[in-house]
């Protein structure tokens, strides 16, 4: 009886599993048929939704749930390490962080205050709770706007620069916000542990370079392993991004904290001189485990919950424009952030690609849920707006991008 129940359950496992891969092979194609207007993201949602239990019932997280969070790590992971410190440092460091700061009150103001008009499902937490949302209509998905930036010709532009400086701040910032305040912590106790969780995170990015130091054959021996059937520094990478997911779930800290660490400490620690060990790991990411991570996060979308509010969804959607998107345009347009964006349509693209948030949106709603300081159906509604922003808000820009002049007199850093 015992092994039968095993062999059922493995099986039900390897059929989610099926399903899901078919999506993540499938929804690029999708992507592509659209010329790129709706996003894989969104697509891998969507299709989530579709096999998941609150839809056909053709798949459930049970036994993927390991893989999920390797999928949340290692798309976090990535984030980080494509985060360029300079744009966090200097005039236009300073002004994106001071807008994050001004969206981040905006929302804080505004949940409050339509909290319960809305009647929404915000349990008994109260102000955890309403930062948790606030944090949400904050973020700035960096990791996709990448492509589309790219696919636009936009990332070596004025405009480019100043939607990689948003974004920067737009995924960091919130990802501190968590660890500060989506906690049970008092402050002051929460900044303690960060601060620990950082020199135990100095610590491991400093521990490799003294042992490469003292034994210089572990070098020539990884570059030896770099290829074939071994493979160590994708390993390492690996076991450096499990490392800190670790010590943040020992500090009690979200692993998101930890997954992003690691992606600074590699940045760190091979920056452009090893772009193989970057595509690896996008291979292994994006090919992957991210996939699997968007998938399994549409399957817990209740479709229902969502249709039953649509108000509520589209007053998530508004207030996410609001509350991001106007303090990004406010300082373009009235502030000297550097990049001197004089043209009107280029700060309303700004502003738009600013509000473009999904993964932080996706993080955010799991930790809350599981600490019940928000329901099942309003983290459903949140997430469909962040899908919702992946689509519209990036198409808007490009749309109004087409009226704008295409030279750029100053396409270099």
């Amino acid at each position: 009886m015992i092994l039968a129940e095993s062999a059922s359950t493995d099986t039900s496992v390897i059929v989610s599993l099926f399903w899901i891969v078919l999506i993540a092979a499938v929804s690029p194609l999708l992507s592509r048929l659209s010329r790129g207007y709706v996003p894989d993201a969104v697509l891998l949602l969507v299709l989530g939704i579709v096999i998941g239990p609150h839809a056909l019932d053709w798949a459930d997280r049970t036994g993927i749930d390991m893989l999920s969070q390797l999928g949340l790590g290692m798309l976090f992971l990535l984030a980080g390490y494509e985060l360029d410190p300079k744009l966090l440092s200097g005039r236009p460091g300073r002004v994106a962080q001071l807008s994050w700061l001004v969206s981040l009150l905006i929302a804080w103001g505004s949940v409050a205050l339509v909290a319960t008009v809305l009647a929404l499902g915000l349990g008994e937490a109260g102000f955890t709770a309403h930062i948790a949302i606030a944090i949400t209509l904050t973020s700035t998905a960096l990791g996709t706007l990448l492509p589309i930036l790219k696919q636009a010709g936009l990332d070596g532009t004025r405009l480019g620069r100043a939607v990689m400086a948003h974004g920067a701040v737009g995924e960091l910032g919130p990802v501190l916000a968590m660890s500060l305040l989506l906690t049970s912590r008092s402050f002051g106790g929460a900044v303690i542990v960060l601060v620990l969780f950082v020199l135990a995170a100095l610590l491991i990015a400093v521990a490799p370079q003294h042992i490469l130091a003292r034994i210089p054959g572990i070098g020539t021996a990884i570059g030896e392993m770099a290829g074939g059937t071994v493979q160590l520094p994708v390993r390492v990478v690996v076991l450096l991004l499990v490392s800190l997911m670790t010590v943040a779930a020992v500090f009690d800290l979200d692993v998101v904290l930890g997954a992003f660490a690691a992606g600074l400490i590699l940045r760190r620690l091979i920056g452009p001189e090893h772009p193989h060990v970057g595509r690896s790991l996008e291979v292994i990411g994006f090919g992957v485990l991210i996939p699997i991570f968007f998938v399994t996060s549409g399957m817990n979308i209740d479709v229902s919950a969502v249709a039953s509010k649509p108000g509520t969804w589209v007053v998530l959607v508004l207030a996410i424009a609001i509350a991001r998107g106007g303090p990004v345009w406010f300082s373009a347009r009235f502030l000297d952030d550097g990049h001197f964006l004089r043209h009107p349509r280029e700060r309303g693209q700004l502003a738009l690609f600013a509000v473009t948030g999904l993964p932080i949106i996706v993080a955010v709603t799991e930790v809350a849920v599981s600490s019940e300081l928000i329901s099942a159906a309003l983290a459903s509604t949140l997430v469909a707006a962040g899908a919702t922003t992946v689509l519209l808000f990036p198409l808007a820009a490009r749309l109004i991008g087409r009226s704008t002049p295409a030279t750029d007199p100053t396409t270099t850093s």
